[in-house]
């Protein structure tokens, strides 16, 4: 007979279930402690992404805003003859010293009139969209525009404004090297649920090229509606003169004053892209604008965050 052998090792039933609860609370700890660093990465990554998008679409404007105005003068090298005193041209005989593009200021009033305006800053306030529309126009064989105004869309109560900026450009290697730009900065809807709206960022490109003696609207690079940043909650442009008074950009009414401008205050809001939100619950709190039509009170779950910044205009003053 075998001998039966005694003091074997091993787990009794209450060890075993004793190993079980303390793995079960190792485990729970731990998926609390990576649900809390998801959770702190994930508001991080929302102010990160805030303020990059704060800082990309601010320095575009900056360098979009101080070209406003700018016009490009090609300056021909003359030589003087010492006998007959005569002043003689140095090669490009052909391109002319300025450009002979036409320039509508838009003071001519009637519908459309501010849109084709060229001059160097024209700021729309409280206003959605700009879509290129092809087609008709009879006096000008521009494209036209389909301008739509915030107070027609139901619920809209602050976003946003809309800027254009004209300046000058010259390509000594085209058949007509003096063009001339005009850059959009414009919001649209891109989300409208309740308690989850926001907008985009949009930049559009147009170009007048001289044509003989008429002028069409050409341009290879011209792009109509990029979207650049998601997630826009209002956008605010101010131009102000060299007093630091407010200038409202009115060709019809106040043409003169156009070329007042010494600088714009710019303003972008953004908020979280997190659907679940920013915060636990709903706040209220107060998102500052430069106007106090433009302040308002918000409550929701969500982080805003605005920059403020002031442009100073380099090239406009004188004669456009």
């Amino acid at each position: 007979m075998k001998k039966i052998i005694k003091n074997t090792l091993g787990f009794t039933l209450i060890e075993i279930l004793i190993g079980i609860v303390i793995s079960s609370i190792m485990m729970a700890a731990m998926f609390t402690s990576y649900t809390v660093v998801k959770n702190t990465y994930s508001k991080v990554t929302d102010v990160a992404n805030i303020s990059r998008s704060g800082r990309d679409i601010i320095s575009m404007l900056m360098r979009d805003i101080r070209m406003a105005g700018f016009k490009y003068h090609y300056g021909l090298l003359r030589s003087v003859d010492p006998q007959t005193g005569e002043s003689k041209q140095i090669g490009d005989s052909d391109i002319p010293q300025q450009d002979n593009l036409l320039f509508l200021l838009g003071d001519e009033g009637g519908e459309g009139a501010k849109d084709k305006s060229h001059a160097p800053i024209i700021i729309y306030k409280n206003t959605l969209g700009y879509d290129f529309v092809e087609g008709a126009d009879e006096e000008f064989s521009a494209r036209r525009f389909a301008v739509v105004d915030k107070q027609n869309i139901d619920g809209d109560t602050f976003c946003c404004d809309r800027i254009h900026i004209v300046y000058g450009d010259f390509d000594i290697n085209a058949t007509q090297p003096y063009k001339r730009y005009r850059i959009s900065y414009y919001a649209k809807r891109l989300a409208r649920t309740t308690g989850d709206e926001y907008y985009g960022v949009f930049r559009s490109l147009e170009s007048w090229e001289e044509a003989s003696e008429d002028w069409s609207v050409t341009c290879d690079g011209c792009y109509s509606g990029d979207l650049i940043r998601e997630h826009l909650v209002d956008m605010e442009f101010v131009a102000v003169d060299k007093d630091g008074l407010q200038i409202k950009t009115d060709p019809e009414n106040e043409p003169e004053k156009l070329y007042d401008i010494r600088s714009v205050d710019v303003r972008l809001t953004f908020r979280s892209s997190s659907k679940q939100g920013y915060f636990k619950k709903n706040i209220e709190r107060v998102v500052k604008a430069f106007e106090a039509i433009g302040t308002f009170n918000i409550a929701d779950n969500f982080l805003r965050d605005s920059v403020f910044v002031t442009v100073h205009t380099r090239n406009i003053g004188g004669i456009f």
